[in-house]
């Protein structure tokens, strides 16, 4: 059996990463963090998805850590009461607000602290799994494939060992329309139900107190227009009806585009 530890958000994307993995014959430990973000409930969607493929018969080993005293450390829109998320499309200036300082390398350190450990007590390769993408370049320096090479490479020349265990991000030069479709293959392949499977996501950064995504923060832009390119009502609840959403997004890609 194929190993691989990752990071799970009960995000689309890593959502879509697991389902490849699944697909492709790996045992997963899946693990989600804490860290005070103000979407939290992307959380309980992770869980729901672990019971989901439960029930189908697909065991994750899932675990959740607790990283919610970091969060009074840290500046970002995502987790400070005061500062208010941005809306608009997910490469505008405005949206460097949702970046939390360092919080991949410290993500990823602990993702490889437990790959590692599992590595050498079963004797076996691990891989360490992320679903970061294209999308997140250009806001986002530490999901820039320099980032995660110079970070292997520190992580390989601090451990015994770390032969054992090297990064797997398939999605690094893809967007999200090409995670969907990946997901809707390994969905066909698993004989799962794709709506169910991205139902039980969550993208948005500023969802209100029901769970339901705004359709207006950059991520949910992203992820509405990545549903739009495969011709798909993306199943998530959000505030407003779907094709409300849908104008919204593609009225804010123009405007992009445009300026």
């Amino acid at each position: 059996m194929k190993n691989a530890v990752m990071s799970f958000s009960g995000g689309m994307d890593s959502t879509g990463l697991l389902l490849d993995l699944i697909s492709d014959g790996y045992s997963v430990h899946a693990i989600s963090f804490d860290y005070g973000q103000k979407h939290k409930i992307e959380i309980k969607k992770a869980k729901k998805n672990i019971d989901y493929l439960s029930s189908k018969g697909y065991l994750i080993e899932h675990d959740i850590v607790d990283l919610k005293s970091l969060s009074p450390l840290l500046n970002s829109s995502l987790i400070e009461a005061s500062k208010n998320v941005p809306e608009g499309h997910y490469e505008e200036e405005q949206m460097k607000s949702t970046v939390v300082p360092n919080r991949n390398s410290i993500f990823s350190s602990i993702v490889y602290s437990c790959a590692l450990s599992k590595a050498i007590k079963k004797s076996c390769e691990v891989i360490i799994a992320l679903g970061v993408h294209s999308g997140d370049h250009a806001i986002y320096p530490d999901c820039r494939p320099e980032f995660y090479i110079s970070l292997e490479h520190a992580f390989s020349i601090g451990n015994w060992d770390s032969d054992k265990v090297r990064f797997y991000l398939p999605y690094l030069e893809y967007d999200k329309s090409h995670i969907l479709k990946k997901a809707l293959k390994s969905c066909d392949e698993l004989g799962l139900d794709f709506d169910v499977i991205f139902s039980n996501t969550l993208t948005s950064y500023n969802p209100d107190k029901l769970g339901r995504s705004s359709g207006k923060s950059g991520s949910d832009i992203e992820r509405i227009l990545a549903f739009h390119s495969i011709n798909r009502k993306d199943p998530i609840e959000y505030i407003r009806e779907w094709e409300l959403v849908l104008e919204d997004a593609l009225n804010t890609e123009k405007k992009y585009n445009e300026g």
